[in-house]
């Protein structure tokens, strides 16, 4: 296997690798243009970022700052919104399903360096997958770690850092984060209530 076979197995590997190498240097090319455009320039700087991504659904809009590790690992669903300063570090796949928003500085890491330290000083790592559902929202300052899957319907807590798996209809927040709540169909219905009493506000002030 290559080392970049290996990385994307979430096998042990170094980074330290020509074609790797090739792959950081394209990566860093395209977040130089990316975070040089003018904010409006929005069209040409999704672009990029579809050129970037392995995937990048309809939809999408991403401010820059941005930072990954390479792109490519990079699959991103519909109608998908990033705040400021995120950074996806995607030694492994990071996936991401429909309707997703995130808060500014959020982290998705997935690399993992051995506890061992003869072993890390050898740049032996690897990285695990995460993959996050449909219909989500992360607070600011959200971190998640390597191998970790968050369901649909979750609302992840501003601070919080991930260290285990999330089932979807949650709502869980803390260090290390913890669910709190199940989304119920209670707050189904006050939310839809207060969207159709903002509509109603709108209607009424368009006369």
């Amino acid at each position: 296997m290559s080392e970049k076979e290996r990385m994307v197995a979430g096998r042990l590997y170094i980074a330290d690798d020509p074609e790797l190498k090739a792959g950081f240097v394209r990566k860093a090319k395209l977040l130089q243009a990316i975070n040089r455009l003018d904010w409006d320039r929005v069209e040409e700087r999704m672009g990029l970022f579809r050129e970037l991504f392995g995937d990048l659904g309809e939809g999408a809009y991403i401010e820059h700052t941005f930072h990954c590790d390479y792109g490519f690992n990079i699959h991103v669903g519909k109608n998908f919104y990033a705040n400021v300063d995120c950074v996806f570090l995607d030694v492994a796949p990071i996936t991401i399903g429909d309707n997703v928003f995130f808060g500014p500085r959020i982290g998705l890491y997935t690399p993992y360096h051995p506890i061992d330290a003869e072993v890390r000083n050898q740049q032996l790592e690897g990285g695990l997958p995460i993959t996050i559902g449909s219909n989500v929202w992360f607070g600011g300052n959200v971190t998640v770690c390597p191998g970790v899957t968050i369901g649909s319907n979750v609302v992840i807590g501003a601070g919080s850092v991930v260290t285990k798996d999330i089932p979807d209809g949650s709502v869980a927040v803390g260090n290390p984060c913890r669910v709190v709540r199940a989304i119920t169909d209670a707050d189904r219905a006050y939310w839809q209530q207060k969207a159709a009493e903002y509509r109603a506000e709108v209607a009424a002030e368009q006369g």
